[in-house]
């Protein structure tokens, strides 16, 4: 298998991107003191997201898909979001076993 040059720097690229977004972000959080009204919104963002990438996929395939997305759901209202995806993995690994799909 060959590597194009251009392929590498690019995904290289988009590499340094995405980690530098990232770290960015974390360092502006520590130097930066947030209202607790203004902190309550910036952690409903995750939420939001997960929700934003997770129902299409719940109103696009069967039931088993559908109950882990309001378990998912229904979870990251109070549980931390590795948990909360978490248990909508789990609950629809079970659904699926459950129902043979």
């Amino acid at each position: 298998m060959t590597v194009d040059f251009s392929t590498l720097v690019a995904i290289i690229a988009m590499a340094a991107a995405t980690v530098l977004t990232r770290l960015s972000g974390l360092v502006l959080v520590w130097h930066v003191s947030f209202e607790k009204s203004r902190r309550k919104v910036i952690e409903s963002i995750p939420p939001a997201v997960l929700m934003a990438v997770v129902a299409p996929t719940a109103f696009a395939t069967g039931i088993a898909e559908s109950i882990a997305c309001a378990v998912t759901a229904i979870a990251a209202l109070r549980l931390p979001m590795l948990v909360s995806v978490a248990l909508g993995v789990l609950c629809v690994a079970l659904l699926r076993a459950a129902t043979g799909e």
